[in-house]
């Protein structure tokens, strides 16, 4: 059975306030990385194809079908809670699936058909371990057309620890001047969540599935240890577009 529109709004909007906690200037990172896919797909013809990585409840793929309302977009994910929430909110920005990023098969599951003109993804890919997150690099590069971009928008710590002090610093207090912190935090937004009786299908569905596979890793790579997988994947252009603190955004060109 599933959500109501009603529920689905009321959860997106409390992740939407929540989410600006931890994402540094969330909303203009969203925006370079439209602008960025707006000019690699431009003139594309049929309709640009592209997939969103970690998709979550949807936020940056509602914004992509806002500024491109002519693309095909695909969005990914294995928390099915979340993916329900995107599947109700905005459910005409994106054709969403089910499937683990990095695991076997996981670009099937994606029924492409096509190559892609562009990959997104915000502060998702940080869970793969190196060895995974430089398979799926390389997976995504077999994806892509020549041209295409890989645009990924996430928090890379410095490779000197005091500039990643200062880095982490200089966010927090951007966060700060912007009354970021005065909203929950992600434990309390997951914990309200488990007071929803609409929900408690999806929250149980999500512990099963969290049970049955690793903990999460979250391994922070530097921008520099990114820019070489890219490369050893079959990148030709690498490197950073937009950074604010310690929030990059980080593009890709095969």
């Amino acid at each position: 059975m599933g959500l109501s529109l009603a529920t689905a709004e009321r959860w997106v909007e409390r992740w939407e306030r929540q989410q600006q906690r931890y994402a540094v200037d969330r909303e203009e990172r969203f925006t370079v990385i439209a602008d960025v896919v707006e000019r690699a797909v431009e003139g594309r013809s049929p309709a640009p194809l592209v997939a969103d990585l970690g998709c979550g409840p949807g936020s940056l793929a509602a914004r992509l079908a806002r500024r491109l309302p002519y693309a095909d977009i695909v969005g990914v994910d294995m928390d099915p809670l979340l993916l329900e929430l995107a599947r109700t909110h905005h459910a005409d920005a994106a054709r969403y699936v089910d499937a683990v990023i990095g695991a076997q098969g996981w670009t099937d599951a994606l029924s492409l058909g096509r190559p892609l003109d562009a990959a997104v993804s915000t502060t998702a890919l940080h869970y793969l371990a190196p060895d995974v997150l430089e398979r799926t690099y390389r997976q995504l590069a077999d994806l892509l057309r020549p041209g295409g971009v890989l645009v990924n928008g996430d928090h890379f710590p410095q490779d000197d620890r005091a500039l990643a002090e200062l880095a982490g610093h200089v966010g927090r207090r951007h966060a700060g001047r912007g009354h970021a912190f005065a909203y929950e935090d992600w434990d309390s937004w997951w914990t309200a969540v488990a007071q929803d009786p609409e929900l408690a299908d999806l929250l149980t569905e999500r512990r099963r599935r969290q049970s049955a596979t690793a903990a999460d890793c979250e391994v922070r790579l530097s921008v520099a240890a990114h820019e070489r997988l890219l490369r050893r994947a079959g990148f030709r252009h690498a490197g950073v577009v937009w950074q604010y603190g310690d929030s990059h955004v980080v593009v890709a060109i095969r």
